[in-house]
């Protein structure tokens, strides 16, 4: 397991947006980013399918890894969703994380014709779906299991190790399945480090990790992080309630050096303040200004960036 602090960035990307987001994904392979997030919501019609876009960013890119933050599990069935990962792992030389989620908006997903779970049901199959997909990488005899949400019977497990899975758990069942099977977290509603949220539920999952034999700094927290990059500092980067709102460089590689020095944060992913793709601009001062100082002070290797990057538009009609 890599153990770098990595530094990425999110998009929310409607069909309309491609060019717009390979052009912001070329650009942070060459800069030296580490991921790309898609979220996953296919009964949304205008938004890119984010399997099928992190595929076509992979094979535009060299070094930027790309995951689902996170995977809408009850319209993935875990056994084609072994395939999926490992098939884009091997093809791109390992460049692909596995997010997890349970299932969030029910009612959407229901309308796509998945039977509706109860909460229980749904963080069961949550903790079935990764322990199967394990099964079903790495190589091995064929796999038979006949469980209460998955069946498969004599099926050769693909030759490639599993992806780390980092799970966007929220509740204590949830917590707990992350602690037991997972390799990361990301904490829902973009809490970060300092949060309430955070406090109350890291303990969760390292217990259930504890239960298991596994250790709990094993398990990493990568942290969806909205926030606005400014040229001069902010009065105060956290708004009245303590969440992060952004500020100048400065403040940005204070805050996240303390993160990871005082709080062993193993990542972070830039969104925009609203929560939706960063700008250009942005992502290039988060690229070139805030990923290496932070890198620096904590003692890491900086990431080597490819010849110098644009990162304004850049592709055709054909997406380049």
């Amino acid at each position: 397991m890599d153990t770098r602090t990595v530094f990425g960035f999110g998009a929310h990307s409607e069909i309309s947006e491609g060019p717009e987001l390979l052009s912001l994904a070329r650009f942070a392979d060459r800069a030296g980013l580490d991921l790309l997030s898609l979220s996953d919501h296919p009964y949304l019609g205008a938004r890119l399918d984010a399997y099928a876009t992190i595929a076509f960013v992979l094979g535009r890119t060299e070094r930027l890894a790309a995951f689902v933050n996170v995977t809408n599990l009850p319209t993935r069935p875990a056994p084609l969703l072994a395939r999926t990962v490992t098939s884009l792992s091997a093809l791109s030389g390992g460049r692909v994380k596995l997010g997890m989620g349970a299932g969030g908006l029910w009612d959407r997903i229901t309308d796509m014709g998945v039977p509706r779970l109860t909460p229980g049901d749904a963080v069961d199959a949550f903790e079935e779906a990764m322990v199967l997909i394990r099964k079903l990488s790495g190589g091995g005899p064929p796999v038979t299991h006949q469980g209460r949400h998955y069946s498969v019977s004599g099926i050769e497990p693909a030759p490639v190790p599993t992806p780390e899975i980092w799970t966007g758990s929220v509740g204590r069942r949830s917590l707990a399945v992350t602690g037991r099977v997972a390799d990361g977290w990301i904490p829902g509603h973009a809490a970060d480090w300092l949060s309430e949220r955070y406090r109350s539920s890291r303990p969760v999952i390292d217990q259930a990790a504890a239960a298991v034999g596994r250790a709990p700094r094993d398990i990493r927290d990568v942290f969806n992080l909205p926030g606005l990059i400014t040229e001069r500092p902010l009065p105060a980067p956290r708004d009245r309630d303590g969440r992060w709102t952004g500020g100048s460089p400065a403040q940005w590689i204070e805050e996240l050096t303390t993160a990871v020095l005082d709080h062993g944060a193993s990542g972070f992913i830039l969104f925009s303040p609203s929560g939706g793709t960063p700008d250009a601009t942005t992502l290039a001062r988060w690229a070139s200004e805030i990923a290496p100082a932070v890198r620096e002070a904590t003692g890491q290797p900086r990431k080597p960036a490819a010849p110098p990057a644009d990162p304004g538009p850049e592709l055709g009609p054909g997406y380049g």
